[in-house]
């Protein structure tokens, strides 16, 4: 039988904060208007990148579990 693990309802509601999600939306509007980002920008966008895309899916999960 699988172990059940608990996830907290409140990362229902988890998103990045919105100074964060103004530094990542910031650094894409630039390399999308052809500005090209240093080397530390470019890891820094990624890092924001895959910490929002892990966040939406503790989010989803976390929903998809409270509904159960």
């Amino acid at each position: 039988m699988p172990e059940i693990i608990e996830i907290p309802v409140e990362l229902t509601h988890f998103q990045l904060p919105n100074a964060v999600q103004q530094r990542l939306q910031f650094l894409l509007d630039r390399q999308d208007a052809g500005e090209e980002l240093t080397q530390a920008e470019r890891q820094e966008a990624e890092g924001l990148v895959d910490l929002a895309e892990f966040l939406s899916l503790l989010r989803l999960r976390s929903q998809r579990v409270t509904k159960q």
